[in-house]
């Protein structure tokens, strides 16, 4: 299959959507597809364009067979609604360049990853020239979580972004996502069952894998063999609600060996930790995103793990960070509205802790029950479940065989 991919984020970023979009084109072209993408400078989670692609303006290159074409955008280390508009606009502009060669190229299928909702655009263009099938695979609700948390409160602008989306969603030959919350919220736009593509995130399950706590890591990062770990990894942003985490560690200082690790980079992050700062606390500590090469060891480092989110956000998002810690055995805290695709799935194959969302109390409890039971039983199934459900083989094997009976 020749097969084309729009979206903002790409390899080399570690997490999020930028990280499944890579590890899917590489997959397909591993397999002897031609892969190719239309994509910005890596510049996620931590807002800023990576050292190597700053300055840099449209240009192409490989990155594991598969063609990459890259654009500049527009990036500001201090996200608002505005300035995400603004930044998202700025790569539906500057990509139109990278997108006149292919817009007059055959390819077998299209395939659109969503956010930013501007990416429908140019697919849409490609299938009316072409009459080839076009993918809108979903990620996040990113216009639903916008309503729901706040960020856009202007009903007519709402209003406007609901209209765009529903297009969009309309006139694609399939539309896919990753969570049957997520499929429900889908359905009932409008979107008829049949069009509908199961696309979940998915776990490299032989890397990603359960060993001992590796007291080299803990002493290189400054611990000893008495301290126990809690690990939040991946996006600091408004879903998570990671403040939270900042109030529990200041309910727990006084319990020795205690420690709160802080992974990765986002909007939020510089918050908090002028909040940590502020109120002194010495049990928090702020890492960069470890490197996929060591994040096996880094997993297991933790005692526990943090998958957080805000009530609001329920169903419009998936975490991913869950299915890496699963791989890896690990114990997660998760936070989640009951009935919810979360909520059912951590606790029908009990693979970890479920506590209500925003609840200082819930979270508190949850902590000191995981430094003081094993939960052994948790681990195991966890690690059971991502070998059953994750694995990524699995999952773009079913995803290649409905594009080769699509076209």
């Amino acid at each position: 299959m020749r097969i084309l991919v729009y979206g903002i984020n790409y390899h080399p970023e570690l997490t999020g959507i930028g990280k499944y979009t890579g590890e899917l084109c590489v997959w397909f072209a591993e397999r002897g597809h031609h892969v190719e993408v239309v994509t910005a400078m890596p510049y996620y989670p931590g807002w800023e364009v990576e050292r190597e692609y700053k300055g840099r303006k449209w240009f192409t290159e490989e990155i594991s067979g598969v063609r990459v074409r890259r654009s500049p955008l527009y990036v500001s280390t201090r996200i608002n609604a505005k300035k995400r508009i603004v930044h998202e606009f700025s790569f539906l502009l500057s990509s139109l360049v990278q997108w006149i060669r292919p817009l007059w190229t055959r390819y077998d299928v299209v395939i659109s990853i969503y956010p930013p909702l501007v990416i429908g655009l140019y697919p849409y263009i490609y299938k009316l020239i072409h009459k080839r099938p076009w993918v809108f695979h979903i990620q996040d609700l990113q216009v639903d979580a916008a309503k729901e948390l706040g960020m856009i409160k202007n009903s007519f602008v709402l209003n406007c972004l609901f209209s765009i989306e529903r297009f969009f969603l309309n006139r694609a030959t399939r539309v896919g996502s990753i969570s049957p919350g997520m499929k429900q919220k889908i359905l009932n736009k409008g979107v008829a069952e049949k069009k509908y593509v199961d696309l979940p995130n998915w776990v490299d399950t032989g890397f990603i894998y359960p060993t001992a706590k590796d007291e080299r890591l803990k002493k290189e990062l400054g611990f000893g063999p008495e301290d126990r770990l809690i690990l939040y990894s991946g996006n600091m942003g408004e879903k998570q609600g990671l403040e939270l985490v900042i109030e529990v560690a200041e309910q727990m200082r006084a319990i020795p060996h205690l420690h709160f690790l802080m992974a990765g980079e986002g909007a939020s992050r510089e918050r908090l930790e002028e909040q940590v700062k502020k109120i002194q606390l010495t049990n928090v500590h702020f890492l960069p995103l470890m490197p996929y090469s060591e994040l096996t060891r880094f997993m297991n480092i933790a005692d526990a793990h943090l998958v957080l989110q805000k009530r609001e956000a329920s169903d419009l998002v998936l975490p991913s960070k869950l299915n890496t810690i699963l791989s890896a055995g690990g114990l997660a805290i998760v936070s989640a509205v009951k009935d919810t695709t979360l909520y059912n799935l951590v606790r029908e194959h009990n693979v970890g802790i479920v506590i209500e969302p925003e609840s200082a109390a819930a979270l508190r409890d949850a902590i000191e029950e995981a430094i003081e039971h094993p939960h052994t039983e948790i681990r195991s199934n966890a690690r059971n479940y991502a070998l059953e459900n994750l694995n990524i083989d699995k999952i773009l094997g079913r995803f290649e065989t409905q594009l080769k009976e699509l076209l």
